[in-house]
């Protein structure tokens, strides 16, 4: 594997920037180029629907479940939330059933008051809780993460009086942009193999 993501910084852009689809579908596509390789690619959208800022995740993941997409296996939906009290369970379950999975982490976050808004993608784990002083497994080989609102004071109250809108504009890029950059990722893969094989067949 290549270290050039390692030891980069995280890629951040705030949603309404004119090329933020561009850069994230981009920076993740080649991420899951680089990490990935043939490894069952996994999704976990970690929050719950209880909590309008802590939503986040299981609407990225009620939106990738639509597009029934046979790359990647999804857990955490507004249906089926993946949260604090099953978030344990549920990646044991994804170590059993997979073998060694390419885990993406999504996830709300809070932030300071500039950033609000902002899409962050990068190398390592989501920390779910750890703005609301939860301890919780950390998820992902790599993360997505929304910034949803300003951390720092009352944490709880903040996410509860997070805007929807802002949440949902969110979610809508971040399963856009990861649809597209899981797609794009798959069909340079099945290529490659492709060639491979004609090379190993003389055509």
């Amino acid at each position: 594997m290549k270290l050039s993501f390692l030891k980069e910084t995280p890629l951040k852009v705030f949603y309404s920037e004119s090329s933020a689809a561009q850069l994230l579908i981009t920076r993740l596509t080649a991420m899951l180029n680089e990490m990935a390789g043939d490894r069952p690619i996994v999704i976990v959208c970690v929050g719950t629907d209880r909590s309008t800022g802590d939503s986040l995740g299981p609407l990225v993941g009620t939106s990738l479940m639509k597009t029934r997409s046979p790359h990647f296996t999804l857990y955490g939906t507004l249906e089926e939330p993946v949260h604090a009290m099953n978030l344990e369970n549920t990646l044991n379950t994804i170590n059993r059933q997979h073998r060694k999975p390419f885990v993406i982490g999504v996830d709300a976050c809070l932030g300071q008051v500039a950033s609000v808004g902002c899409i962050q993608v990068g190398v390592g784990p989501v920390r779910p809780g750890a703005g609301v002083n939860k301890d919780l497994p950390p998820v992902g080989d790599i993360h997505i993460t929304g910034i949803v609102n300003v951390g720092g004071f009352m944490e709880y109250f903040v996410l509860q009086n997070t805007r929807l809108h802002l949440v949902m504009k969110l979610a809508d890029l971040i399963s856009t942009c990861l649809f597209s950059a899981i797609v794009q990722s798959c069909a340079v893969s099945s290529d490659s193999r492709s060639q491979t094989a004609a090379s190993d067949t003389g055509y």
